[in-house]
């Protein structure tokens, strides 16, 4: 893996430990000659034509890097996380192995996951979203819908529950993990489908091939429309026989980690495995 030498650096606006990590940062990267641009993250969107920078490192938790990751996959720039948040399933980097583990990254000591996103379309939107977790349709008041289900054109059933989570690989330890999901690991090269809280106890998580393209119809609902939200942040309303699209990304995001990496040691240490409570 080349070294990189223009560095891009995302951290959440007005949160406190991660400017803190983000100026000692600076200061490190440009005290070794890096060159070194500021991208204050204000919005859930960034303008890919704006980041011309050979690599991303996000500041922060799981939540900022999806927010930068959206944008970034569409350019091919790889990302590193630095955890500043809670769990950090994506942000791998502590602040105090800046030293030890990010400056071998950013000399070419890293190895690389390519982790796929989903998009969503509909003929009512003039354009498409993508998620690098989930896109879920969600009820818009405390209430059942009613939506049909298609793959790759195929009927597969009619459901009334608070809605379906459709996730990534990398989604599963998220909101799809917390709806009674299973945990993919990150080079499974699947989607996964959980529904929320459905009316029926036979209805249960599906896995399907990732390049399988996923097709939902709402039927019914009462008052107030169903909303699609990708990654927990743009939403998108749906009306009844308004058909929404889902399918792969053709570009996946770069997300960069140690030499050391595990997938497995990140799910035993952020999900408890093994470990007696204290």
């Amino acid at each position: 893996m080349p070294a990189f030498r223009h560095i891009g650096l995302f951290c959440l606006k007005g949160h406190a430990q991660s400017q803190e990590t983000l100026e000692s940062l600076q200061q490190q990267l440009e005290a070794r000659h890096y060159q070194v641009s500021l991208y204050p993250l204000t919005s859930p969107e960034t303008d890919p034509e704006k980041t011309p920078v050979d690599v991303v490192i996000s500041i922060g938790g799981d939540g900022t890097l999806l927010r930068i990751a959206r944008g970034l996959s569409l350019q091919g720039i790889p990302v590193i996380g630095i955890n500043r948040g809670t769990l950090g399933f994506l942000t791998d980097i502590l602040p105090h192995q800046i030293l030890s583990h990010l400056i071998p990254m950013l000399e070419g000591h890293a190895q690389e996951s390519q982790r796929f996103l989903l998009e969503g379309s509909s003929p009512q939107h003039s354009k498409k979203n993508n998620a690098l977790n989930d896109i879920v349709l969600f009820s818009g008041q405390a209430s059942l819908l009613e939506f049909e289900l298609r793959i790759d054109g195929e009927f597969v059933y009619r459901q009334r529950s608070d809605g379906l989570i459709i996730s990534t690989p990398t989604g599963s330890t998220a909101y799809a993990l917390s709806a009674g999901g299973p945990v993919l690991t990150p080079d499974v090269d699947a989607i996964l489908l959980v529904p929320k809280s459905p009316h029926a106890l036979s209805f249960r998580p599906l896995v399907i091939p990732s390049h399988q393209n996923i097709q939902l119809e709402v039927i019914n609902y009462r008052d107030q429309a169903p909303k699609i939200s990708f990654d927990g942040h743009e939403e998108w309303v749906l009306e009844r026989e308004e058909l929404f699209t889902i399918s792969r990304q053709a570009k996946p995001l770069r997300l960069l980690h140690p030499k050391t990496h595990n997938d497995y040691q990140v799910l035993r240490s952020k999900l408890h495995w093994s470990v007696m409570p204290t």
